[in-house]
């Protein structure tokens, strides 16, 4: 037998079978995964690990993104009750507080459109572009209002000592406050900055036309009768609204680019609802003075009504249907119902089918200057034009369409007292006065005495 080698160790057996050689191996190999060398199960988990982190960071972008939604929710929703209570508050007070909100409707959205075509760094360069642009504001507002009052209101404006000499010279001192805004922009001009002044001095002036002239139309609307104003207004809201809910519900073809989420079905559909909420709300305003009857005073409101004589519009007829001939001789149809429900489908066909392209038209030009909303004034609606852009084009319909087809032409007191007064010299006048008072003696109006006293005083 050979004899084992010195110094070496034979291989002992364990109780398994296995080496002792063997289980040192196993054992230094075991020693190196646990050291540093990834094993199968560890280089799983070092792959799943982005992956877990993606989708958790995923879950949390969107868990945002709804609280987000929500909140907007939760605050256009507020505000929305708010801008709703004010307004028929304001409504039910009197034709003077709807005027105030218009007021300040036509300043903010002048203010925001301004806004958007500005260009800070020029601006605080040329200290008079803010101030310019605010002075032609004023003049054309004075020019307008003082418009409205002088023809709705002669009666108290020509007879006042103060103000007489303003409303007969109104248009030429809005002319002269024009004049001098125009020479001041001239002569602000700088050299490095033309192009940004014209720039500016041509969009003020679109933003007036477009904004504030159209709203001087819309107060026109509440002198006429809050009907005027209120129905188209209501028109506008009501076609918005139904051209979101048929456009979620059939929309499939897409109306225009400029809103992509506008659709034909939509739009079809909105005009459908909205003559059928002519009809109704119609029915039920013509009911009411208040709203049918012109301003004959402003401290008026929906309790203590105004008096007048209506409107032949507001008045029920009988309109005969022609004979059929396959039908006998002595059958016949015929219809009752006031005229202003058929100019109420004129004013929802307008409502539907045009006033919504002042929407598409603030698209474009949001498009344009790449913004959202035209402002922040309203808290989760954006800007007050966003809500408006639609109704100043409808409010100038109403008002060209009153006074083309429905505006009875009769000579008023306040039309009479302004021929007199711009026409007549100061003894015609005298000579008028004892006339009438002549006559109303004569009719018994006016007693005996009155007409001796105001006689005697006016005689020379």
């Amino acid at each position: 037998m050979g004899r084992s080698r010195r110094g070496q160790k034979s291989p002992q057996k364990l109780g398994n079978g296995m080496t002792s050689g063997s289980e040192s191996r196993r054992s230094s190999i075991s020693e190196r995964s646990d050291d540093g060398s990834p094993t199968r199960k560890a280089l799983a988990r070092s792959k799943l690990a982005p992956l877990e982190e993606k989708t958790t960071s995923a879950a949390d972008e969107k868990k945002a993104e709804y609280e987000k939604k929500k909140a907007n929710f939760w605050t256009r929703t507020f505000w929305t009750f708010i801008m709703i209570s004010i307004f028929f508050a304001a409504l039910f007070m009197g034709h003077i507080y709807m005027i105030l909100i218009v007021t300040a409707v036509q300043i903010i959205s002048f203010k925001e459109v301004i806004a958007i075509a500005n260009v800070p760094s020029r601006a605080r360069s040329i200290h008079s572009t803010k101030s310019l642009n605010w002075y032609w504001l004023a003049t054309t507002m004075y020019f307008l209002y003082g418009e409205s009052v002088i023809y709705y209101f002669k009666h108290i404006v020509l007879v006042d000592k103060v103000l007489l000499p303003l409303a007969t010279h109104h248009r030429f001192i809005s002319f002269v406050l024009y004049v001098f805004g125009f020479v001041f922009f001239v002569a602000s001009l700088q050299a490095g900055h033309y192009k940004f002044q014209f720039t500016n001095f041509a969009w003020t002036h679109m933003a007036l036309y477009l904004i504030v002239v159209q709203a001087h139309f819309v107060m026109n609307n509440i002198f006429e009768g809050m009907i005027w104003f209120f129905l188209p207004a209501s028109l506008v809201i009501t076609n918005d609204i139904w051209a979101y809910i048929c456009g979620i519900a059939f929309g499939r073809t897409q109306l225009i680019k400029l809103s992509p989420k506008k659709t034909v079905e939509g739009f079809v559909g909105a005009w459908v609802m909205t003559i059928l909420f002519a009809f109704l709300l119609v029915n039920i305003m013509m009911r009411s003075k208040f709203f049918i009857c012109p301003v004959n005073d402003l401290g008026a409101n929906v309790f203590t009504g105004l008096q007048c004589e209506l409107n032949p519009v507001f008045l029920p007829r009988t309109y005969h249907l022609p004979h059929f001939f396959f039908l006998p001789q002595s059958t016949s149809f015929s219809l009752t119902f006031a005229p202003m429900q058929l100019h109420a489908l004129a004013l929802a066909t307008f409502a539907s089918l045009i006033a919504p392209f002042g929407g598409f038209f603030a698209s474009g030009l949001k498009r344009t200057f790449k913004i959202k909303d035209f402002g922040d004034s309203i808290p989760g609606h954006g800007g007050m034009t966003d809500r408006m852009d639609c109704q100043f084009i409808m409010g100038f319909f109403a008002y060209m369409y009153y006074h083309t087809f429905i505006e009875v032409h009769k000579v008023t007191m306040g039309s009479v007292l302004e021929t007199a007064i711009t026409s007549l010299n100061p003894h015609d006048q005298i000579e008028l006065v004892k006339s009438m008072c002549q006559y109303l003696g004569n009719q018994g109006i006016v007693p005996e005495d009155l007409r001796g006293c105001i006689e005697r005083a006016m005689s020379p």
